[in-house]
């Protein structure tokens, strides 16, 4: 028999060999991990890193960054499973002149050049292998003027169980940008209606969060909800400000990810003339049904103009519509019936009538005008993911492309190309195919070729394309956390792998740049 010392001793060579192997298999970039992932080359512990093939100006040197102790507390609220690999970095936002988004940005630099192990209930503070310094990033110069929104009325109907799971949602797009929100609260399927006292507690409550919202009932006692959905274009109109010029339905689960991008679409039309806009479903099997209507879930803009003649035969369309017609569909035929007018197709407005795997929507680069579905897509948590634009304005989901392997779609995922796919001409101008679609008999469009087109084929996961997904975002002193998570694989002894992003506002303190191009 061995003395107890030695097999004490020997138990701890054996794990601490263990632990060393994990590290070296990290820093060697063991496929699935980061340091294959970034294209990050780590030699040897203390030597150079090579650069990235990401466009340095010549003679500029990629910053090393080293050690560094972290507070980490904030992981134990995560679904984590441990020991994982983290990394962490923070980008400056620098609002500049004449800076435009782009549909994809490149940078000069990589995004995560390390990462680090973190065991189960490790101490709070841990130090980081790598810590490199703050990267800045250009974004286009952010307005000072407050969001003026007092010539939309928006409408939603809806109940208050539902409203209730809407507000933090609506309020991130709505409070205090003037526009006025009208709720039509119905009865639910099951139980009694809500009581004048619970609508104006619930309104109280909105209106202090800085919502201009008034809580109604239905026009009726007893209607169904495409008749209330209907009855909001005339219930805006009847209580109309002098400044209204777009009268907006919407669904309760409809969300504008920026204001000032909305407001600046209506700049474009007059709302003296009729104009009906919107967006047609993605599903071309939808437009083949329904026809060239705008459907409710991405908004529907009636002008000024165009409401006025809704609300003159408003009695007329209800009498004369068919009772299985849902709500957009009702707006459709009065609009048709008793105008000239035809729809204006907006296409950043989205239904999302699409379903599936929709990273080839939200990794684009282009800057939705509205969404929908966020509480039938679970996992889409749109609030969250459009928290950043706090810091960086018009920033939700823009791209930018790190070194030759990696891509950010903000507040969505960093995605990784371990194959070369970006070094081969990958086209980015094209939004890769993950969706589900459903083709139309006797049809040339394969589904979806009216939205989202230019396409490209799906690529394969986890070989083609490696993704992080956002986790959580969060309000941390002033700047955004993001957390990116890539799950290991079950059966395997690949770790979960978060990858942290934390952005703040440009304080002037930070002179290092990148260099930039489109």
């Amino acid at each position: 028999m061995f003395p107890r010392r030695t097999v004490v001793i020997f138990a701890c060579l054996v794990l601490l060999s263990a632990l060393g192997l994990t590290l070296h298999r990290i820093e060697q970039g063991r496929p699935g991990y980061l340091g294959d992932l970034v294209n990050s080359k780590i030699k040897n512990k203390g030597q150079e890193q090579q650069k990235s093939k990401g466009g340095f100006k010549p003679g500029s040197e990629q910053p090393q960054g080293g050690r560094c102790s972290k507070k980490i507390e904030w992981l134990a609220s995560l679904d984590l499973t441990y020991p994982i690999h983290y990394a962490e970095r923070d980008i400056v936002a620098r609002p500049t002149p004449n800076e435009k988004r782009e549909s994809l940005t490149k940078v000069g630099d990589t995004l995560f050049p390390q990462a680090t192990v973190l065991l189960p209930n490790q101490n709070p503070l841990v130090n980081l292998n790598h810590c490199p310094p703050p990267l800045v990033l250009e974004i286009p110069d952010i307005p000072t003027t407050p969001v003026d929104g007092s010539q939309m009325h928006v409408g939603i109907a809806t109940t208050m169980q539902r409203l209730e799971e809407s507000t933090p949602y609506i309020a991130r797009w709505l409070k205090n940008t003037g526009a006025k929100l009208f709720v039509v609260v119905r009865k639910p399927e099951q139980g009694n209606p809500p009581t004048a006292p619970e609508m104006a507690i619930k309104q109280t409550k909105m209106r202090k969060q800085g919502m201009d919202v008034t809580l109604l009932p239905p026009m009726k006692e007893e209607e169904q909800y495409t008749e209330t959905y209907f009855s909001l274009a005339k219930i805006m109109y009847t209580h109309r400000t002098e400044e209204a010029s777009w009268f907006v339905l919407m669904d309760d689960d409809t969300f504008f990810p920026s204001m000032r991008a909305l407001l600046a679409m209506l700049d474009k039309y007059d709302p003296a003339r009729e104009y009906w806009i919107g967006a047609v479903s993605e599903q071309w099997w939808s437009v083949a049904r329904y026809g060239m209507m705008a459907f409710g879930g991405a908004g529907i803009f009636l002008s000024r103009a165009l409401a006025a003649v809704i609300d003159e035969f408003y009695d007329v369309c209800t009498t004369e519509m068919h009772p299985a017609a849902g709500g957009d569909e009702r707006v459709m035929r009065c609009i048709y019936g008793h105008t000239e007018t035809k729809l204006t197709n907006e296409p950043n407005l989205h239904q999302m009538d699409i379903f599936g795997d929709l990273s080839g929507v939200y990794e684009s680069g282009r800057l939705p005008l509205s969404l929908h579905h966020w509480k039938g897509n679970a996992g889409y948590q749109v609030d969250l993911m459009s928290l950043v634009t706090d810091i960086c304005g018009e920033c939700f989901l823009q791209r930018w492309q790190f070194g030759d392997d990696t891509v950010l779609s903000n507040g969505y995922s960093i995605a990784v190309y371990p194959e070369g796919e970006l070094a081969n001409g990958l086209d980015f101008s094209k939004a890769e195919e993950t969706w589900d679609s459903h083709t139309v008999d006797e049809s040339v469009n394969p589904g979806t070729a009216h939205s989202m087109s230019p396409s490209r084929p799906k690529l394969a996961l986890g070989t083609q394309k490696i993704q992080y997904r956002l986790l959580e975002s969060a309000l941390v002193d002033g700047a955004v956390r993001q957390s990116y998570l890539r799950k290991g694989k079950e059966g395997t002894d690949e770790a979960d792998t978060l990858l942290v992003l934390y952005w703040r506002k440009d304080d002037g303190s930070v002179s290092h740049n990148i260099t930039q191009s489109t």
